[in-house]
């Protein structure tokens, strides 16, 4: 159990730290996408 807590605090402190970058793709997909929809027409 304390195992499994510890990993859990790791990977909470892993997303904290990535959560910045995981927003960045996000933000590039949502583009990519939109510039795509937009150019279909």
């Amino acid at each position: 159990m304390q195992m499994l807590n510890h990993s859990y605090r790791g990977l909470g402190l892993l997303m904290q730290l990535n959560w910045d970058r995981i927003l960045f793709v996000g933000a590039i997909a949502a583009a990519l996408f939109l510039g795509a929809f937009l150019g279909s027409f």
